[in-house]
């Protein structure tokens, strides 16, 4: 059996199994000591590390006596589990207790490297949604071409903010989209009005307005008058669909809201031409909902009011009487808004306005006194009777306008 000498004051290494604590050894051959004190290390402690700001030091890391130490040696540590100064027990083998190795070095600047990913991914991800939400409807409008019309529920906002609820905002935000149309005929002239729904110039109006008509002409909000023609007709819903010839770049289009989410009170607004005043803005509220209307179809009832009228007075009953003159014979019944916004001749075919700038109706029927023979002139104007399309009537049937039309 092969023994191991040591030296007096030397700790024993053992074997696998032995203590690696040199206190809890005994040691018969020493010198005295005192045993309140631990003996001394046989070695020197290693002088302290010398670092670079920034790096952390582990604990248990070091230089061996040799240079095997925690700093790149070949991980026999100078720390509590180390062997001997020199790396050997005292019978010249390998010592048997071996410090850890040590951590990767710094890694608290790693973790700062790593942190900025997160940051870095949130900000491309709000610079991307940003582009997005700027560019969307003007990405959509490019693919789909100059016919794509602009919808939305009725809580979108198209006034801006700081105006948001005001008869003014929306009138700043929506006038641009009204349009004032002059429709000649055999019969005489009659003035109406329109909305732009797309920016190649396709604008909504009512049938009664355009009907018959020889020539049509549109004046902008601007100012400037363009010629236009009849792409389709409904004059079941008393609806029409015309389009500018050679439109201007940079057309102003009108939101399309949610009529299914207009409600008896809600504050309305109503922008048109009554009796050629080109512009018009009135305000009311939505006074009933799934109103029975019921206007002419036959576009000679029509003429014959607008004959050196100036501005259309479209003949219409509801509740079992007629006003603006007789329907005749010929008539359609379809489910209106009602509105106390005032509205005149002229108003036909304009826009009847949520408070966030969206179209809710096509305004179409209006009561005048003035067409009353039994009332006098002082009594002549809005009487607080109106009546609207809604428009999700005019968005359901916007495809059977562009190719034509139930009139066709």
């Amino acid at each position: 059996m092969t023994e191991s000498f040591r030296r007096s004051g030397e700790y024993p290494q053992g074997d696998d199994h032995g203590s690696a604590y040199p206190q809890q050894q005994s040691h018969p051959s020493s010198s005295p000591v005192n045993p309140e004190w631990p003996p001394p290390p046989a070695y020197h402690p290693a002088p302290p590390l010398h670092v670079e700001p920034g790096t952390t030091v582990w604990p248990g890391s070091g230089h061996g006596g040799d240079g095997h130490g925690g700093d790149g040696g070949d991980g026999y540590g100078a720390g509590p589990y180390a062997g001997q100064p020199d790396g050997s027990d005292a019978t010249g083998s390998t010592a048997a207790f071996a410090a850890p190795p040590a951590p990767p070095q710094g890694p608290a600047p790693t973790r700062q490297r790593r942190a900025k990913g997160p940051f870095a991914l949130l900000a491309a991800v709000a610079i991307v949604a940003a582009a997005i939400g700027g560019g969307t409807a003007y990405g959509i409008q490019e693919l789909t071409g100059n016919d794509t019309v602009a919808s939305s529920s009725t809580s979108t906002s198209v006034v801006p903010t700081s105006q948001k609820g005001t008869v003014s905002g929306v009138a700043k935000a929506v006038s641009p989209s009204i349009v004032e149309i002059s429709a000649t005929s055999n019969a005489g002239s009659s003035t109406g009005s329109g909305v732009i729904i797309t920016t190649g110039g396709e604008i909504i109006t009512n049938n009664h307005v355009v009907s018959g008509a020889s020539a049509i002409k549109v004046r902008l909000n601007n100012g400037k008058s363009y010629t236009a023609s009849v792409v389709g007709t409904d004059s079941k819903k008393d609806l029409a669909l015309i389009k500018l010839e050679n439109a201007p770049s940079g057309l102003k289009t009108a939101t399309l809201g949610d009529s299914a989410g207009v409600q008896v009170g809600d504050q309305v607004v109503a922008i048109g031409s009554p009796e050629g005043l080109t512009g018009t803005v009135t305000s009311g509220i939505v006074s009933a909902l799934d109103r029975d209307v019921t206007v002419s179809t036959d576009e000679s009832q029509g003429q014959q009011q607008q004959q050196g009228s100036g501005s259309e007075q479209w003949p219409f009953e509801f509740g079992g009487r007629q006003f603006n003159g007789d329907t005749g014979s010929s008539t359609t019944t379809y489910k209106a808004l009602q509105t106390d916004a005032s509205l005149n001749p002229g108003n036909s075919g304009g826009a009847l306005i949520d408070m966030n700038g969206n179209i809710v109706g096509i305004n179409s029927a209006m009561y005048s006194a003035a067409s009353d023979s039994s009332s006098s002139s002082s009594s002549a104007g809005s009487v607080g009777l109106g009546f609207a399309i809604p428009i999700n009537t005019v968005k359901s049937d916007l495809a059977s306008l562009r190719a034509g039309g139930s009139d066709s």
